[in-house]
């Protein structure tokens, strides 16, 4: 289903948006302040929500809302007529689909997005970082992974006087970009627990009936 794999695309796209960490490259001292007031930025947010708008490899647009509170937990809702979610409880990663019922699971020690779910990101001192560019109005941090989840090059767009992060583009392994920008975003907001609960005894049925 289309709508499945536009989900499990922003699901990389998202961790490798927080893979971004462990010995930069030997960048100027411009470069460098720049990562560094970045991963201020970024470390001084504990909640995060708003919008989404993706697009996909093919031209393929769709949007949503989201949620993340570290440590651990993100939440990824899509806009009907999809009823696709991806969701960390701090534990999995889960990639939902609540019309066709079909669960897909991923420890999250075994992804990057442990990185972006942390409390800490320091992207001055990250081994992973392969470019920065700074434009006139943002910063571009390019990032090469080669995590179990997929690998592949990530591009994050910070906005350059606010450092808020503003856009993220992914190309996976396969070649296949997908591009996620985020909008209408509140960094004060209590968000419920409830956002991030993964039904595991449903997953667990769900497995089984697929696995007849």
């Amino acid at each position: 289903m289309k709508t499945a794999g536009i989900a499990r695309r922003l699901a990389l796209a998202a961790a490798l948006f927080l893979s971004a960490l462990p010995s930069a490259q030997a960048f100027g001292e411009r470069e460098t302040q720049a990562l560094k007031e970045i991963s201020e930025k970024f470390q001084s947010v504990q909640t995060m929500s708003g919008d989404f708008v993706q697009f996909g490899p093919s031209g393929e647009k769709s949007g949503g809302e989201f949620y993340l509170a570290r440590p651990g937990r993100i939440n990824f809702t899509y806009d009907p007529p999809s009823a696709v979610s991806v969701i960390s409880d701090g534990d999995s990663v889960l990639v939902f689909d609540k019309k066709l019922q079909t669960y897909d699971i991923w420890p999250l020690s075994k992804t990057p997005l442990k990185y972006l779910l942390q409390s800490n990101l320091d992207l001055s001192s990250f081994e992973k970082v392969s470019a920065v560019n700074i434009e006139p109005d943002l910063v571009n941090v390019t990032i090469v992974d080669d995590s179990r989840f997929g690998g592949g090059t990530l591009t994050l767009i910070f906005d350059r006087v606010t450092k808020e992060l503003r856009q993220w583009s992914v190309i996976d392994d396969q070649g296949l970009q997908t591009s996620v920008s985020i909008y209408n975003v509140d960094t004060d907001k209590k968000l419920a627990s409830s956002l991030f609960k993964i039904d595991y005894a449903a997953a667990t049925n769900a497995a089984r009936e697929r696995n007849r």
